[in-house]
């Protein structure tokens, strides 16, 4: 049985919180709850996809091995977001794993389920195509990034986005390993620690698992530089 917090952070996330009341009555009603520890994992690529996932807590990594062993980093989640919905409702395999990158909750919401309502009422699939949406427009953001900032301009932004503060300082908590965060930015391990070193004359400390920032302002200034200025 989910806890009621469990279920009003289900309530808030994109998937669910445009949908009709008695709707997501019966999508909670009939939705997995599960509890995952740091490394374990939740589905595997090519497994048969049935359900759509719901992020309570924690942090997930969605990401591909290649044929050669080494692992690409697809995407990072974290409460209230949802992954899985194209390929749940096509019943075809996940072309990537997830994997808990710490202890997290998941709400697992049967495919059948989501397909038996979407025939019921359309504004089900209206929802689902915004979820889908929001993953789209990030993937073509990380692009962007990719192609436009450089990798120091791209951890500037990270540490930005895990403030809620616009301006003055603040300490921020890295909220998983320099690994990860090196592969959900495109960069190598090494890469990362040049990065955060190109950052010090614009006001960053990394200490551990923390960033002290100086200035937001001038964080932001520096990420949102033209990248071929020197």
């Amino acid at each position: 049985m989910a806890h009621e917090t469990q279920k009003a952070i289900a309530r808030q996330s994109l998937l669910l919180k445009s949908l009709p009341e008695h709707h997501i009555d019966k999508l909670l009603s009939h939705a997995i709850w599960r509890r995952y520890d740091r490394g374990e994992t939740i589905f595997l690529q090519e497994e048969e996809a049935k359900a759509v996932h719901v992020v309570l807590a924690g942090w997930v990594k969605l990401f591909r091995m290649a044929p050669t062993g080494a692992e690409a980093v697809v995407s990072v989640f974290t409460r209230g977001e949802s992954f899985g919905e194209a390929v749940a409702l096509r019943n075809v395999p996940y072309p990537v794993s997830a994997e808990a990158v710490s202890a997290c909750e998941i709400m697992h919401i049967p495919s059948p389920l989501l397909l038996s309502l979407m025939r019921e009422d359309p504004e089900i699939g209206v929802s689902i195509l915004a979820s889908t949406f929001t993953h789209l427009h990030s993937l073509v953001a990380q692009l962007e990034q990719l192609k436009a900032q450089t990798g120091a301009q791209r951890v500037a932004e990270f540490l930005l986005n895990l403030s809620d503060k616009v301006s003055g300082g603040c300490e921020v908590e890295l909220p998983y390993d320099k690994m990860l965060i090196a592969g959900r930015l495109g960069m190598k391990p090494e890469s990362l620690s040049r990065a955060f070193s190109r950052l010090k004359p614009v006001g960053v400390k990394i200490n551990r698992n923390h960033a002290e920032i100086a200035d937001i302002q001038s964080l932001r200034d520096y990420a949102e530089r033209d990248s071929s200025e020197k």
